[in-house]
């Protein structure tokens, strides 16, 4: 696939490489204002690219990401050079992020997206206790663990992953979720889900038992109950470089040792 490129707006985290980065780029090819750009470019590392694609949902913008931070999973090489021909080439990835919905110990209600992951972990020194439903239907009356995730095929090489959780290929209509540490069931090792479902987790013994979740980088302390299930009308658009698409990305980690 290839599109028109006529204007670039850059957008950098606060690291030295980035900002770097952005001196160079914006004197070679300018910086049009993020509204009326065809694409934004966004340089640093996943953590900033996750917070352009937060800041660009629903647009319709495209956000390319060059790396210039640690991990850059999401982002493609750094190179100044020819940037309007590899965007034109780039290949489009369509994300739809997980919609969380926390209820806390005073019952206040907060609500919060993820495009990577929606996870819970244990705020103190005891492991949390959690009731798991899926569409209503109690799946897990007790499980005890120091956490648990719910990502999508783009976060599935995040936090996942590190919890041992599987690899989603981009394409599958899944949701991946996963225990942190799991004591009992000391054998469950999550669940594949449809990522049309509904995920309820009910904290129990909160007060002596307190849970923290997250929602990519947005943080809810004391929960006493979280809800998740992914949107069904809000997008964000990364491009990817053909030679190293996300989909490539993701299934090479498979071969990963």
């Amino acid at each position: 696939m290839t599109r028109s490129i006529k204007s670039l707006s850059f957008v950098a985290s606060q690291a030295p490489e980035a900002q770097e980065a952005l001196g160079e780029l914006v004197a070679r090819y300018g910086n049009a204002d993020a509204e009326t750009a065809d694409v934004i470019v966004a340089l640093g590392g996943d953590g900033f690219m996750l917070q352009t694609l937060h800041a660009t949902m629903n647009s319709g913008k495209l956000v390319y990401g060059m790396n210039r931070g640690s991990v850059g999973f999401l982002m493609n090489r750094f190179s100044v050079d020819d940037l309007p021909h590899r965007i034109a080439s780039a290949v489009e990835n369509l994300c739809r992020p997980l919609e969380m919905r926390t209820v806390d110990a005073a019952g206040a209600v907060s609500e919060a997206l993820a495009i990577n992951e929606v996870y819970l972990f244990r705020q103190s020194y005891q492991a949390a206790k959690l009731r798991v439903s899926i569409d209503g239907r109690v799946r897990l009356d007790e499980l005890i663990c120091d956490g648990l995730l719910v990502a999508t095929p783009a976060g599935s090489t995040a936090y996942n992953l590190s919890a041992h959780g599987p690899i989603l290929p981009l394409e599958a209509p899944l949701l991946a979720l996963t225990p942190v540490s799991p004591f009992r069931p000391r054998r469950w090792r999550g669940a594949l889900l449809p990522n049309h479902v509904r995920v309820e987790i009910d904290i129990l013994e909160a007060e002596k038992r307190p849970v923290n979740a997250v929602a990519d980088y947005t943080e809810v302390k004391s929960v006493r109950s979280v809800r998740i299930s992914q949107s069904e009308n809000l997008t964000a658009i990364i491009l990817s470089d053909p030679d190293h698409s996300w989909s490539e990305r993701i299934l090479s980690e498979q071969f990963q040792y």
